[in-house]
């Protein structure tokens, strides 16, 4: 039996600069039903999510809502400046203030952090913890997953299943979607469709529709124009691609697995066959022992990487998987040679070029036109990877329009920037292809299409994400920590790491000890002055660190002494709760301190050269 809805769209029309972004877009959301909301960039899918949170007002038509109902919006961009404390922040509206902080300790957050000094994935934890402080029976959640980790994903994907009400959610994060979705809601051309299954079978069922609408074009005999085509359709192109790809990829990991066996059985003293040649020929990076460990203001040692032998082969493609916090940039970096390790060695081939893109994005000038941006030498041509590629249709492989090419660069929206930036950086001719977070803020179009260019790579690729099904369609193998500094090297994509270490995404994201077991090489002690130039904000940070951690590792010892007591929740159930709350949110600002400390450590020492 169909349950009645608690949320109805009706003939809803809006016109969006001039132009209409919606005519009569239709449907129900029921409780249980958890609809993922799906569309091609630039289809309105924010938009929709803000009308139907009530943020924005149709033109025409009907947003109903069951009277009673409660709607939760977490927005993709929340403002916080108007807040001192995230609990202001989540509580705001809300007659229970304790339940906001539950939920935001829930989420390892401290209640009083000011959200000015927190990262974008604590900020984005905050977000939902007020979302689900509401206790909604209809929830909104656009891009849960930004900047979070597999770790807080994965927690929230439970939150998620277990809840009872209704919810619409806009994520680029494939496996979320494919785990979460009841249904799903395609919107397309100003229309919503919706579909009785999850993602996992958005695209069979979207390949359907489009060849049914192939047929009828064609019985009309009539023949749509190019433009329109390519931004219309496109599911079933995309399957096919889907398809290449993987097994392309399947390929690929067989190849590395037999060069590595290759090279093993060379090391190990055997014959010498032209293929294990080869193999020893392509090494590109090779770590022996390789050890780095930094020495925390209170004296505690947190270790990155302990005794690493690693060997990286042109052609491989690695993906450095983990919790944030575990050093993933940072082991990146070593291997790069920008940081010096502690111990141990690291030989990077002096005949490869390596091309680097960080989570700053920030190489572009405003000022400048997308064509000026592709070719700042001048001319109507680009060289991609060391061919010759005409620049308007090497712009069109990333979705730009001829028209757009003489935009100044500060007119793109932030999706049309970041296939501006990756556009920048895959044409660059390099041997060793390095990409730091590269899906954080993609769209599915863009995601789609940065696989595309990955997949015809030829080079050697090392990658850091949270994605999981980006790591599934890309990489052959993977690095993952596991404990005290070890890092193991095992094959295949996200799905193959963690069947092989099932903690992987759950594990403590630092490891310390009070002292190294043996001496550590030239230790991390802050510099000199005159050595440095850090900013004025790392060095207002390094200072709260500095002064913070004692506190903080005093504060939690005494809360852990007290709930040892066997019989305080006996006594004082209340006070029991209340200090395990506080003793959460502690160590959670004790792991964000760390975090911060190590990154300002690791500028310091790139500083230092």
């Amino acid at each position: 039996m169909a349950r009645p809805p608690l949320l109805t769209l009706t003939d809803v029309q809006l016109t969006f600069g001039g132009r209409p972004l919606f005519s009569g877009v239709e449907f129900p959301l029921s409780k249980g039903e958890r609809c993922a909301l799906v569309g091609r960039n630039g289809a309105g899918k924010s938009t929709l999510m803000k009308l139907v949170a009530g943020v924005i007002e149709p033109d025409a038509g009907e947003v109903w809502i069951q009277p009673g109902s409660v709607a939760a919006f977490v927005a993709q961009e929340p403002d916080f400046s108007p807040y001192a404390t995230l609990a202001d922040f989540a509580a705001d509206g809300l007659e229970d203030r304790y339940r906001a902080e539950a939920e935001l300790t829930e989420m390892g957050l401290d209640p009083e952090a000011d959200p000015a000094r927190l990262s974008g994935g604590q900020l984005r934890r905050a977000a939902i913890a007020r979302g689900f402080a509401r206790d909604p029976d209809i929830l909104l959640m656009d891009e849960p997953t930004n900047h979070l980790d597999i770790a807080t994903i994965q927690q929230l994907e439970a939150r998620l299943t277990g809840f009872s009400g209704a919810a619409l959610i806009v994520s680029h994060d494939r496996a979320f979607l494919e785990n979460v979705s009841t249904n799903t809601l395609w919107l397309r051309q100003g229309k919503v469709l919706k579909s009785p299954e999850g993602y996992g079978a958005f695209e069979a069922w979207a390949e359907g529709i489009e060849a049914e609408e192939e047929k009828a074009l064609a019985r009309m005999q009539t023949q749509l124009k190019d433009e329109h085509r390519w931004l219309a359709r496109g599911v079933t192109g995309r399957r096919r691609r889907n398809q290449g790809r993987l097994t392309k990829l399947k390929e690929m990991r067989a190849q590395a697995a037999q060069m590595r066996s290759a090279l093993g059985e060379a090391r190990a003293g055997a014959d010498l066959s032209a293929d294990s040649g080869d193999a020893m020929s392509r090494k590109v990076i090779e770590t022996r022992g390789l050890t780095k460990s930094f020495t925390r203001p209170d004296g505690e040692v947190l270790t990155i990487v302990k005794d690493l032998d690693l060997k990286i082969l042109r052609g491989d493609r690695i993906g450095f998987v983990g919790p944030n916090g575990v050093g993933k940039t940072t082991l990146l970096k070593l291997l790069l040679g920008e940081i010096e390790p502690d111990e141990g060695s690291v030989k990077l081939s002096k005949a490869v070029k390596v091309t680097y893109l960080d989570q700053a994005r920030d190489s572009l000038r405003a000022k400048d036109t997308l064509w000026e941006t592709l070719t700042p030498s001048g001319g109507d041509h680009i060289m991609v990877q060391g061919k010759s590629r005409h620049v308007a249709g090497y712009a069109k492989d990333f979705l730009f329009m001829p028209e757009q090419l003489r935009q100044p660069v500060g007119a793109l929206s932030g999706g049309e920037r970041n296939r501006l930036t990756l556009a920048v950086s895959l044409a660059q001719p390099c041997d060793v292809l390095v990409l730091d977070e590269p899906t954080n803020d993609l769209d599915m179009q863009t995601l789609d299409l940065l696989e595309d260019m990955l997949a015809n790579y030829e080079g050697t690729l090392m990658l850091v994400s949270h994605d999981r099904a980006f790591l599934d369609g890309t990489v052959t193998s993977c690095l993952v920590p596991t404990e005290r500094g070890q890092w193991l090297h095992v094959p295949g994509g996200w799905s193959d790491a963690v069947s092989q270490v099932p903690s992987l995404g759950a594990a403590r994201a630092l490891k310390k000890s009070k002292s190294p077991s043996k001496p550590q090489g030239k230790p991390a002690t802050p510099a000199p002055k005159t050595q440095t130039k850090l900013s004025f904000k790392d060095e207002h940070r390094l200072k709260e660190i500095e002064a913070g951690l004692p506190r903080l590792a005093s504060e939690i010892e005494r809360l852990e002494t007290e709930l040892a007591d066997a019989g305080l929740f006996e006594k004082d159930p209340h006070g029991f709760q209340k200090r395990a709350d506080k003793l959460a949110a502690l160590k959670a600002e004790q792991a964000q301190m760390e975090e911060d400390w190590l990154e300002i450590e690791e500028k310091r020492e790139a500083l230092q050269g």
